[in-house]
């Protein structure tokens, strides 16, 4: 048995989700990434004497969105703090945010655990602040340089409960938030520009083990792959030092993507970090239950949802289900096409692969697709009717309405001369002159070669266009060709 199977990872995860508000959390500064530095900001984001901040409406309604996709409980009364801490990209020396009232409490992120099952993760609160700037240390080798622009941007943090098993599971969440909050449309969730980040409560204990081991954060995690990596080189990290003797210290650790590890930053010797006091400058809040129907009339509808009807009711494989769910917009563009078909599994095929691969080689996304849904289900629709085949479909068709999305599917298939041809006679006649041109192939099919009706076919194709009817003229190929013995 290995070491580490004596162990039981615990894993935790706070996850802090920049709001999509045109504007801060209690200004009216502006809520924009990539602007020149020290440019969104204002005498109430600095936190100037005499300056009160203002509640951002949108930033509720957003919370609401997030604990109702999440089943948790949405609290009727609003309560801030201010979060006393100093750091230099602080100005106002506390964040203002939610201590002692979260917006929600409870519900629950359903993942993959490490055999593909379905998991239930806990969710203990969500709940509303404001963030800090950003210290930059890598641009002046002498100096700590600081951007407040993100200093008011408002966040939402979801913490979970600590029952994540391993780093793959950790993954898993993460990417379940992120599709999460984008389907919401309250967070982008590009981890790399920071929008939405994640710090990682991890600590061992022997199986069979009534308490937890130590906890240590790990922090500076800026893809959900470094969540996996920090997570796993924590883990070991913990796992050999108990087992040299040694006392897990309490503290909070940074990753260090490029070497893999994580290193010691400060420790936390009592539970409590931060001292909170009540928000004296912000009025209660009281949430009516009208107000949270009203935003859950106006859902979209999620992930696991679609996944559910897709794989269920539809009848497509868990990975199609899968690949169309990740994108909102792709999944979006997917249930306007089977409003015309309900050929799914072409339809599925169609995005997956020819409408993706444009994309993907343009660099667009699927709102800049010039075909229309409609127009992909009739090109679909072709396929079924036998007018055309798969390959004419995606080979041809697909690219001309790429050059000329106006045009409907089946008028382009008749001006390019693409229409399968499902006449007897006509195809007769190309069976007889491939027959006539490959007297060879025809004498080894006679004599017991039948896997040569893969040949007979391709040139059969050659020489019709392509128009040929392939299912009707393999059946009658064999036939002729069975008639020769």
């Amino acid at each position: 048995m290995e070491i580490r199977d004596k162990y039981e990872v615990v894993i935790g995860l706070e996850v802090h989700a920049q709001m999509l508000t045109k504007t801060k959390a209690y200004s009216n500064d502006i809520n924009e990434y990539g602007s020149n530095p020290n440019t969104n900001i204002s005498v109430v984001s600095l936190g100037h004497p005499g300056t009160l901040p203002k509640m951002n409406k949108k930033t509720i309604e957003y919370a609401i969105k997030l604990g109702l996709a999440c089943k948790s409980n949405i609290a009727p009364n609003q309560y801030f703090a201010r979060k006393n801490y100093f750091y230099p990209d602080l100005p106002k020396g506390y964040q203002i945010t939610q201590d002692k009232t979260p917006i929600c409490t409870g519900g629950e992120i359903v993942i993959k655990d490490d055999n593909g099952n379905d998991k239930i993760i806990g969710i203990t609160r969500i709940h509303m602040e404001e963030d800090a700037g950003k210290s930059i240390h890598d641009v002046d080798v002498f100096d700590t340089l600081v951007d407040l622009n993100r200093a008011g941007v408002p966040l939402l943090e979801i913490v979970s409960e600590p029952e994540m098993r391993s780093s793959q599971e950790a993954y898993n969440y993460v990417t379940e938030v992120r599709q999460l909050v984008r389907y919401l449309e309250i967070c982008d969730g590009n981890m790399e520009e920071g929008s939405m980040r994640c710090d990682a409560n991890v600590s061992v204990m022997l199986k069979g083990a009534t308490e937890f081991g130590a906890k240590v954060e790990v922090k500076n995690m800026n893809s959900i792959r470094n969540v996996q990596r920090a997570i796993e080189y924590e883990v070991t990290r913990q796992i050999e030092a108990i087992e040299k003797g040694e006392i897990i210290a309490q503290e909070t650790r940074g990753f260090d993507a490029l070497k893999g590890i994580t290193l010691s930053q400060r420790s936390k010797e009592a539970a409590n970090d931060y001292r909170y006091f009540p928000e004296p400058d912000l009025q209660p809040l009281y949430i009516d239950q009208k107000q949270i129907d009203l935003i859950a009339a106006e859902m979209p509808a999620l992930p696991r949802e679609l996944y559910k009807k897709y794989t269920e009711k539809l009848g497509l494989s868990p990975y199609d289900a899968s690949v169309i769910t990740d994108n909102k917009s792709i999944a979006l563009y997917f249930e306007e096409v089977i409003q015309y078909t309900s050929n799914y599994k072409t339809a599925a095929n169609f995005i997956m692969g020819e409408v993706k691969s444009h994309l993907n080689q343009l660099g667009i996304e699927i709102e800049d697709f010039p075909i229309s849904a409609q127009t992909l289900a009739e090109l679909i629709q072709l396929v079924d009717a036998g007018k055309i085949s798969s390959t004419v479909a995606s080979q041809k068709i697909f690219p001309a309405l790429i050059e000329k999305p106006s045009e409907s599917p089946l008028s382009l298939a008749e001006s390019m001369n693409l229409i399968q041809e499902s006449d007897e006679g006509s195809l007769i006649g190309y069976i007889q002159q491939v027959i006539a041109e490959n007297p060879a192939e025809v004498q080894r099919y006679v004599s017991g070669e039948k896997q040569l009706t893969g040949f007979f076919m391709g040139k059969l194709m050659k020489v019709s266009g392509g128009k040929a009817d392939p299912k009707q003229a393999n059946s009658l190929m064999r036939k002729m060709l069975d008639e020769l013995n």
